[in-house]
């Protein structure tokens, strides 16, 4: 099974979400740093899995993203499918 890029990079985020969920709301900046992906890259799967219900976003100062369920919760499968 072949993986693109848009789906791999969605994975390393919901899988980096999930190892800092314990810091509240990561913002883009971090992730994209500690996965080494561009943060335009990342700007651009966000709505993507906001719409899906599967990230919670914060505004402002202190904003950020974080998971909607456990991590758990997720599959491999529903976050390719999205993406």
């Amino acid at each position: 099974m072949r993986i693109s890029t848009k789906g791999r990079y969605a994975l390393r985020l919901m899988l980096d979400l999930a190892e800092h969920q314990g810091d509240g709301c990561v913002s883009l900046k971090d992730v994209a740093q500690r996965q080494d992906i561009s943060k335009k890259y990342l700007e651009q799967i966000v709505p993507t899995l906001s719409r899906a219900g599967f990230l919670l976003t914060n505004r402002g100062y202190q904003g950020g993203y974080r998971l909607s369920k456990a991590p758990e919760e997720y599959t491999v499968g529903e976050v390719l499918r999205i993406t």
